[in-house]
């Protein structure tokens, strides 16, 4: 057996070891959920109504009725499309505890003195990160979901594995960010100071609570320059998307002039986020992948050179 096959079984095993301590502990887990839990309630008892308000009012102003049922669900499916890209960053800066317990119980100068490299240590914490924050958000996303056949779901199978994808990619995000500014972390205050600035503040910035396109001009280009709100923006495309051809079709069913069929979608895709403008620019889709993965690989280069520093100086 070679040494790299070697390495490789001990990450894995190391892997396995991270994931099954962050689920062993039932409470850990409970508190990875209770903030998308408690953004979800919150919207269903008191945001939901303001949401479908607004939706409402682009129909009024143009003297054109809809489905309500279409409606609810758009609100509800804005919302999920919120704290899924939240939580992927969120999430993985909270169940990266496993790395930070391991500095505070000093478990990690076992690993020191064993036959395991410091840069198979460091990765294996990255994995167990990235599968831990995935498992939560594929329960948070079932949740939603339910939801959403509930009160009107006209979402395609398309859109669906899509959003699967942006989850993906938003978690890559979230996990390597973690990673990076985590590892400069060894005590469980810092943890949750750390934690607890980003869960309260980063909804905010990357306009995941509030559209972007509520605020002032200056402060859209400032947040505009942001990473993390092209994350969001991606995953509310195919969030939005189906609903969106549900409204066109019932204005068209209605006998509504193309013209303002164009004009009611193209102004709720503003409104709502579905469309973000950089600087007065609509950035495309694809455009927004770029920008999200482009991180990614500055934070990927961050992280290693980190890793390999601190490995260099044991």
């Amino acid at each position: 057996m070679n040494a790299k096959t070697v390495e490789f079984k001990k990450l894995v095993s190391l892997v396995s070891r991270n994931t099954k301590c962050y689920f062993k502990d039932k409470f850990t887990f409970f508190m990875s959920l209770i903030t998308p839990i408690i953004l979800f309630i919150l919207f269903v008892t008191f945001l939901r109504n303001v949401y479908i308000e607004n939706f409402e009012k682009v129909f009024s102003e143009n003297n054109i009725t809809v489905n309500p049922k279409i409606i609810s669900g758009c609100t509800g499916a804005w919302l999920m499309s919120s704290i899924l890209s939240v939580s992927a960053v969120t999430v993985a800066f909270c169940s990266n505890t496993i790395m930070i317990d391991d500095k505070i119980s000093s478990s990690v100068n076992d690993f020191k003195i064993s036959p395991v490299k410091g840069v198979t240590v460091s990765l294996s914490y990255f994995i167990s990160n990235f599968i831990v924050t995935f498992i939560v958000l594929m329960v948070i996303m079932l949740i939603g979901h339910i939801y959403l056949a509930c009160v009107g779901w006209h979402m395609s199978a398309s859109d669906t594995l899509m959003i699967i994808v942006d989850v993906i990619c938003g978690i890559l995000f979230g996990t390597l960010l973690a990673g990076v500014v985590e590892s400069f972390i060894s005590t469980q205050g810092g943890l949750s100071a750390v934690s607890t600035a980003v869960s309260s503040m980063y909804g905010f910035i990357c306009g995941a609570y509030m559209p972007i396109s509520s605020f002032a001009k200056g402060l859209q280009n400032v947040l505009s320059l942001l990473p993390g709100m092209y994350g969001v923006v991606i995953i509310r495309n195919h969030y939005l998307n189906g609903y969106m051809s549900a409204f066109v079709e019932e204005m068209r069913a209605a006998s509504v002039d193309e013209k303002i069929i164009e004009q009611v979608i193209n102004g709720m895709r503003d409104s709502f986020d579905a469309n973000i403008y950089f600087f007065g620019t609509k950035i495309p889709l694809g455009a927004m992948y770029g920008i999200l993965l482009g991180t990614c690989a500055v934070l990927l280069l961050a992280f290693v050179a980190i890793v390999l520093l601190k490995n260099k100086r044991k």
